[in-house]
């Protein structure tokens, strides 16, 4: 978990402060982002690597949540699960009791929509406003700066969070009210992770068969089989510059991210009634990887 103060000057000279919650691979990138697009960005996290990397990235990084929260208007956290943004939000020293009244949290994180909700009713408590604004994008979108942000909450509050959002991405879209942006964030990624499982099956049919798994995925990048799976996060090896796969499918989203978030979604259906067989299809496929000692592994170690 890392929290990050963010201050950004404006024409009038004047600064806002930002607090930023969460710096592994994707949280490092954000704020180098921010950096880049005029912030200042002060950084925490429990994990000492992720502190020791930020630093030495140009991260002022912090002593402490509550350090990093403390006379913020804006709070952004990026952490892993539902448990973590709650506990980031109402241990003692974090961010219901650090920030001053009046902050916008932009969680960042992909958790399940009633916990988001449930922390909306806590900020409102404690006189602050917590939006969901889950993105898209994984690690190469993070390093580039072009995440795409799915946003639940009050217009207003959406509205004042863009130039924030803008600093790390390219896209925010408003997607209704709080919450929408987690059921945003959950339909893409049950895509995600199900488009990802048929490449693999499609690549290592076609390579078993006597194929050649780069030429198959530049006919599919230009077919009705294009996918981001395929154009842009190939699971092959030495195919797409820059991915996990070239790196020994290491530094990408991890297999226990996609095995949780997928989990969300199947939640999520089950509380709207809706059919998630092939979701559930998948997850079982993620779980017996993570049973298999896989789970740091970027998801594209399906292949």
């Amino acid at each position: 978990m890392f929290a990050t103060s963010v201050r950004r000057a404006f024409s009038t000279g004047s600064q806002q402060t930002v607090g930023f919650l969460g710096i592994g691979n994707m949280g490092q990138s954000m704020c180098k982002n921010l950096i880049a697009n005029g912030f200042k960005v002060q950084g925490y996290d429990i994990m000492e690597g992720a502190r020791d990397s930020a630093a030495a990235s140009g991260v002022n990084v912090v002593g402490s949540v509550a350090e990093a929260a403390a006379n913020a208007d804006f709070v952004v956290s990026c952490l892993p699960a539902t448990a973590h943004v709650q506990e980031a939000m109402t241990m003692k020293g974090g961010v219901f009791a650090s920030a001053r009244p009046g902050t916008i949290i932009l969680d960042t994180s992909t958790i399940l929509p009633g916990g988001s909700l449930e922390m909306g009713e806590a900020a409102r408590a404690a006189g602050m406003t917590f939006i969901d604004t889950p993105m898209s994008g994984g690690v190469l979108g993070a390093r580039a700066g072009t995440l795409s942000f799915m946003c639940g909450g009050d217009a207003a509050h959406v509205e004042a969070g863009t130039p924030v959002l803008k600093g790390m991405g390219k896209n925010v879209f408003h997607c209704g009210i709080a919450g929408q942006g987690l059921v945003a964030k959950l339909t893409n990624n049950l895509i995600l992770g199900i488009n990802m499982i048929a490449v693999a099956e499609a690549l290592a049919m076609g390579e078993k068969m006597g194929g050649d798994p780069k030429v198959l995925s530049d006919i599919i990048a230009v077919s009705t089989g294009r996918c981001f799976s395929v154009d842009t996060y190939s699971p092959i090896p030495g195919y797409k510059e820059g991915t996990p796969a070239c790196n020994d499918y290491n530094g990408g989203f991890m297999v226990k991210l996609i095995t949780k978030d997928m989990g969300l979604a199947i939640s999520a259906a089950k509380e709207g009634g809706a059919i998630s067989t092939e979701t559930q299809r998948a997850f079982d496929i993620y779980s017996h990887m993570m049973e298999l000692g896989y789970g740091d592994k970027d998801f594209s170690y399906v292949y």
